[in-house]
């Protein structure tokens, strides 16, 4: 809401410009000045809308994570709730590479086995072949 007072403030100011300027000299500026300034209270208005949306989503993100507001403060603040998640995902983000670590020993134990087995069944018997070639 202080943004809005901004725009307010530039508004008024424009009229004291417009009020003390001749006729001659008031355009373009009254008109670009007036546009540009709708605008801006229009966009001010709907980033507002948003910041109090997303600060809104914000606690309700903290009480679905069950996080509660440190000792003196009235709601959770965001360094609070990402402080925690930073080291969540940290955690997670060590344990995970542990994990696919022992995945990837036990895959190549079982592939070293696998070759084993097959290396002592594919074992040669040599014969000899008779003049004929047949195998006697």
């Amino acid at each position: 809401m202080q943004h809005c007072l901004v725009v307010s403030a530039c508004f008024d100011e424009t009229d004291k410009v417009c009020k003390v300027s001749s006729e001659e000299n008031l355009q373009p500026f009254k008109d670009k000045m007036n546009d540009f300034l709708t605008q801006a209270k229009t966009d001010l208005e709907t980033q507002e809308k948003q910041l109090a949306d997303t600060h809104r989503i914000f606690l309700e993100l903290s009480v679905s994570f069950s996080v509660k507001p440190k000792a003196g403060e009235k709601e959770v603040s965001p360094n609070t709730l990402f402080s925690i998640w930073h080291e969540f995902s940290s955690d997670f983000k060590e344990q995970w590479k542990k994990q696919n670590k022992l995945l990837l020993q036990e895959r190549v134990k079982k592939a070293e086995e696998s070759f084993k087995q097959a290396r002592q069944k594919a074992t040669y018997n040599v014969t000899t072949k008779n003049a004929t070639g047949i195998v006697c």
